[in-house]
């Protein structure tokens, strides 16, 4: 009898174990990860939908504080300090949470990133940053709760909310600028060509000094030993342009079109070949 209960136990706990149901979540988590110039921002958060609800000033009240998304806090990690609003947000994790109001947003990032929602309460000291952004109204309907990464250059870009038809984004700064010149500094004591050719084009995007770049893209071709490739010859070309030599910018777009040709990388052999004659004229 005893054996006839034990084997009914053991089969009653693993049905039990395996008729666990699995089911999509009705607010499926997200990540997203971006590069913001040498600086990696990653949003973790949960996506509720509108579901034929009124989101804004019914569903999440206006004036109240809100989670920015749902389930778990939402969770944004910057691998660098960044600057908000003008304020510095050390690198690491922070919570966002919202205070939707109907002409704007008061956006806080808080460093408590361990509530189920919201914390059970508030503290003001672990508010690293805060700020007020405007509201746009959107011509079509966002079904489900978005934060995205947007609008990036070298220095920043903007955390964009977007949900129902609302849309807000809130401008951020990395310190691109900075680590980039103390990386050159640093570096051209010893540069090798790719040190050189990462310094050059830098300065051509940033509008820095462009003789200075001239400088250290001759330096790339210089240590080619007399083999450069078709793309350093190309980023020699536009500098040579920016710089107001004609003349030598030519010169380095008919040799990176040779390259080009030689590689089969139709896309240069364009570039080049359109370059020339827009220089040419």
């Amino acid at each position: 009898m005893r054996k006839l209960l034990l084997i009914a136990l053991v089969f009653t706990f693993s049905f039990q174990v395996n008729a666990q149901v699995q089911a999509p979540q009705p607010s499926p988590f997200s990540k997203v990860e971006q590069k913001v110039g040498l600086t990696d921002v990653t949003f973790e958060y949960s996506r509720p939908g509108v579901k034929g609800r009124t989101v804004f000033g019914n569903m999440v009240p206006y004036g109240k504080l809100w989670r920015a998304g749902a389930n778990n806090n939402t969770k944004i990690t910057f691998s660098t300090d960044v600057t908000v609003d003008g304020q510095t947000l050390e690198a690491g994790s922070y919570a966002i949470y919202i205070i939707p109001n109907k002409e704007n947003w008061e956006v806080f990032f808080y460093t408590d990133t361990a509530n189920w929602g919201l914390p059970a309460k508030w503290d003001d000291a672990k508010v690293a940053a805060k700020t007020t952004v405007k509201v746009y109204e959107l011509p079509f309907n966002v079904e489900t709760f978005t934060i995205d990464i947007n609008n990036l250059t070298n220095n920043g870009g903007t955390l964009e909310f977007i949900w129902e038809k609302t849309y807000a984004g809130v401008p951020f700064s990395v310190p691109t600028e900075n680590a980039v010149l103390a990386s050159i500094e640093k570096t051209m004591a010893g540069p090798n060509a790719g040190d050189y050719y990462a310094a050059a084009s830098y300065y051509l995007e940033e509008g820095k000094d462009i003789n200075q770049a001239k400088v250290w893209i001759d330096k790339v071709i210089e240590l080619s030993n007399g083999e450069p490739k078709f793309w350093h010859l190309r980023k020699q070309a536009l500098i040579y342009a920016k710089a107001g030599d004609k003349k030598g910018a030519i010169k380095a777009a008919k040799a990176s079109l040779e390259g080009a040709k030689a590689a089969g990388n139709a896309d240069y052999v364009k570039m080049n070949t359109e370059s020339i004659a827009a220089w040419s004229k």
